[in-house]
């Protein structure tokens, strides 16, 4: 049997040069999407065929796609606070579009598609949504999450036509090769300051890179078309996942409550004065969101892909480990 070959758009970003790790070390060859002014640091140490292109240009995906067995659907405008709504969905809607049909034209065998538990929606307060829940919330106040609704009703659409499709849903993600800070900027932040002084009163889901992209794999592997797979590993309250953090960087441990009230209404003044042109870093939508609690349940992707995370505190401390030795913190 030939060794498989993958494509992995994305590939310069977090979550998927880890993924072009993983893939490599299971002896996969690995094909990596990348534009042609793309920083490779996230791809640092790692073998991989480089495949000049962008989801947003389908001729690129159609070149790329050639011999393909599996493509990994990675690339996206992620870091919502930091991009134009139209970008964000152009990317990650359209773009998804675009890599879907290249490999429905290209016959490839499947594709896993990294969609997010934002576009699952708000859990109730203090409860954990699984892979039945729909997006309950309007676009404007959560785009990022309304984009991955979007998306993973064109990759159904593309289950119809007869293209294997999978998807995955990762919670908040931490671990190595986070160049461009998408979630560890918290981990980042604590180690500047000596810690995280406030204790929001919600709660995430966080998991590590390395298992998000051993879902991913098993989801390749084993995972039913069509369908929906959550990979975290452990619901937290942010006063939980902060005196974590601040126990992994050394720094001092969250003291200073913040009611729900509070952030509500510090929401719109953060909104204000990025609208001004004001460096912050957080968006008001950020804001909102920590007096919610997004938790999620990842009892089918344990049963279905053998899914066995490790627990958020070695997540926190890799990361941390690769933020030092990248020079970082």
């Amino acid at each position: 049997m030939s060794t498989p070959l993958a494509l992995v758009t994305g590939a310069t970003g977090f979550v998927g040069a880890n993924l072009v790790e993983a893939l490599g070390e299971r002896g996969w060859r690995v094909r990596a999407l990348h534009r042609r002014t793309s920083s490779l640091r996230a791809l640092e140490g790692l073998r991989f065929e480089s495949a000049l292109g962008d989801v947003l240009d389908p001729e690129s995906l159609r070149a790329a796609m050639r011999n393909v067995d599996v493509v990994f659907h990675v690339a996206a405008s992620a870091d919502y606070w930091r991009n134009n709504a139209q970008h964000m969905l152009r990317v990650n809607v359209e773009g998804t579009r675009n890599v879907l049909r290249a490999a429905l034209e290209a016959g490839v065998s499947r594709v896993v598609f990294t969609s997010s538990c934002a576009a699952l929606g708000k859990p109730p307060f203090g409860q954990a949504l699984d892979e039945r829940a729909q997006f309950n919330l309007p676009p404007r106040a959560f785009l990022y999450g309304y984009s991955k609704h979007l998306a993973e009703h064109v990759c159904r659409e593309y289950v119809a036509q007869g293209l294997s499709v999978v998807i995955v849903n990762p919670a908040v993600i931490f671990g190595p090769r986070d160049v461009n800070l998408i979630s560890g900027s918290l981990i980042v932040e604590a180690a500047r300051r000596g810690g995280i002084p406030i204790l929001p009163p919600g709660g995430v889901s966080v998991v590590d890179v390395a298992d998000v992209c051993e879902g991913m794999i098993a989801a390749a592997e084993r995972g039913r078309p069509g369908e929906r797979y959550i990979l975290t590993a452990e619901n937290l309250w942010y006063a939980d996942l902060f005196a974590l953090i601040a126990q992994t960087v050394g720094g001092k441990p969250p003291r200073w409550r913040v009611s729900r009230t509070m952030l509500r209404v510090a929401a719109p003044f953060v909104d204000l004065a990025r609208a001004l042109g004001v460096r912050m870093p957080l968006s008001g939508e950020q804001v909102r969101f920590a007096a919610e609690t997004f938790w999620f349940d990842n009892t089918k992707a344990r049963h279905e892909l053998h899914f066995s995370p490790r627990p958020a505190c070695e997540a926190v401390q890799r990361a941390y480990a690769w933020y030092r030795s990248a020079g970082m913190v």
